[in-house]
């Protein structure tokens, strides 16, 4: 059993939904990742997403544009992700899932970057860009090594639906609003609507996520209401570290993260 399905089965005995964590590795450098972690940690994050600098990152909004193109200037390529990863695995054994694009792991081979990403303490993957028609060599690398985490929104048609959620393991990403990530518009209706929808599709098989436009207390609490298995926090704590000061770092992660996690407990 993967390490992403054990954490939902442990948060389902303890009647919680899951706090999923983004933050940008190398922003604004190496040091202040591992701080980051610390905190996310300490402040009770169930699942850790690690994003790895992309230089076209579509889905990503101007916060994590930003975190990417400073962590690609500190020089973070994949060997230096790699080894920043095993110092995080040396301290906790929270699941970890890669956020990245396709390209990346294409360049280097599925299998071969499968095989080293797990080495190094990678659970599971998020690649937004990658398609369930050109998913084959993907998912076959990924088999018996790590989660394959698929993306669907809530514009995404019932029988497309299916096909993904069969695919997708670890857990199922709802896009919660229209557009890149960052964007604040408030709970919508169609996401709520979307959320119901496909949780009559999975049957409970599979967990469903939420991300996109998340980055308060409130905004957790009401996703949790209307059903959403996870919760998936990113720009907020990519704003959060631009504005603090390294020797404060861990402990205002830690408030924060404290602060949403308090709002998945049932």
């Amino acid at each position: 059993m993967s390490k992403i399905k054990e954490k939902f089965i442990e948060l389902e005995a303890k009647n919680q939904k899951a706090l999923i964590s983004y933050i940008m590795v190398g922003f604004p450098n190496e040091k202040a990742t591992i701080s980051t972690v610390r905190g996310l940690v300490k402040g009770g994050a169930d699942i850790i997403e690690l994003g790895f600098p992309f230089s076209d990152p579509i889905a990503d909004g101007p916060v994590i544009q930003n975190a990417s193109t400073a962590s690609l200037k500190k020089g973070t390529k994949i060997n230096k992700f790699f080894n920043i990863v095993k110092k995080i695995r040396k301290e906790t054994d929270i699941p970890l899932v890669l956020m990245t694009y396709t390209n990346i792991l294409y360049h280097k081979g599925y299998a071969k970057f499968i095989s080293e990403a797990k080495k190094a303490g990678i659970d599971g993957f998020i690649l937004p860009d990658m398609s369930i028609e050109e998913s084959k060599e993907y998912l076959k690398a990924a088999k018996n090594n790590a989660d394959a985490i698929f993306l669907v929104s809530p514009n995404t048609n019932k029988t497309r639906i299916q096909k993904i959620a069969k695919i997708s393991t670890g857990f199922l990403y709802l896009v919660a609003v229209y557009g890149t990530t960052g964007v604040k518009t408030g709970i919508k209706n169609y996401t709520i609507k979307a959320i119901k929808d496909i949780k009559k599709q999975t049957k409970g098989k599979t967990p469903v996520g939420v991300g996109f436009g998340i980055s308060t207390p409130e905004d957790v609490k009401k996703y949790i209401k209307v059903g959403a298995d996870a919760v998936i926090v990113g720009s907020a704590y990519l704003k959060l570290i631009e504005k603090t000061p390294q020797n404060k770092l861990e402990s205002k992660i830690a408030s924060f993260t404290k602060s949403l996690k308090k709002q998945t407990i049932l």
